[in-house]
């Protein structure tokens, strides 16, 4: 069985400024990401690797060149469209879990269903399936204060596949963790690619996070290495 593309960034460019102020953060990047596949993205900071994030999840338009996510390319679609895109193909994780402090743990699962008109039933289902999975169903019913950063951050890894998401994006998802914690966090996202057939892609600047990663990336001068 062939394997699905989930993500591809051709040519992609993006400048700010203008005339001779004109900087290159990219410059002709090229990227696919493969279905099962889980990529890291190191460079120093400064690199433009959040730049390169914010492009491939349809937060930031590129200067040039083109964005296909799970088979649908992104040229010439509103902002209406974009945003409906990213709420059902792209799970998000950033270097803080970003939880809402007025929900429990649960209740963060199933308002990411509640966004995309998922019916009750169904939402249970999948949020006590990756509760358990992610050693959390013991604190389903828990509000974020009373949770671990470790704890945040695997619900944060819980909430971002609640929608079935084509691909996962992670914006340096260990950096409030100590090296214990990062690694478990690490192994989880990569855990849950293999097991739910999907793609992530992590930016990081910590080495130590990338034994379970399938290919390791590095952006220099505009490109991915």
């Amino acid at each position: 069985m062939m394997t699905s593309t989930k993500l591809t960034l051709k040519q992609v460019t993006k400048t700010f400024g203008d005339g001779e102020a004109t900087i290159a953060i990219l410059d002709g990047l090229n990227l696919e990401v493969k279905e099962g596949e889980f990529i890291a993205v190191l460079g120093p900071s400064g690199s433009g690797k959040s730049t390169f994030l914010s492009i491939a999840g349809a937060l930031l338009s590129p200067t040039s060149g083109e964005i296909v996510l799970d088979g649908e390319s992104l040229a010439g679609k509103s902002a209406g469209e974009l945003a409906d895109i990213r709420l059902h193909k792209i799970g998000f994780m950033f270097q803080s879990a970003n939880l809402l402090p007025y929900l429990k743990v649960e209740e963060q699962l199933l308002y990411a269903t509640h966004l995309v008109g998922m019916k009750a039933k169904p939402s249970k289902e999948r949020a006590a399936q990756l509760l358990q999975r992610l050693d959390l169903w013991g604190r389903r019913n828990f509000y974020p204060e009373k949770l671990s950063g470790g704890e945040k951050q695997r619900v944060a890894i819980a909430r971002a596949w609640m929608n079935n998401p084509a691909i996962l994006l992670a914006d340096e998802p260990t950096a409030s963790l100590d090296y214990k914690r990062g690694r478990q966090v690490v192994q989880m996202i990569a855990d849950e690619v293999k097991a739910e057939g999907k793609s992530a892609v992590m930016v990081t600047h910590d080495e130590r996070m990338l034994e379970w990663c399938d290919r390791v990336l590095h952006l220099k001068d505009g490109v991915l290495v």
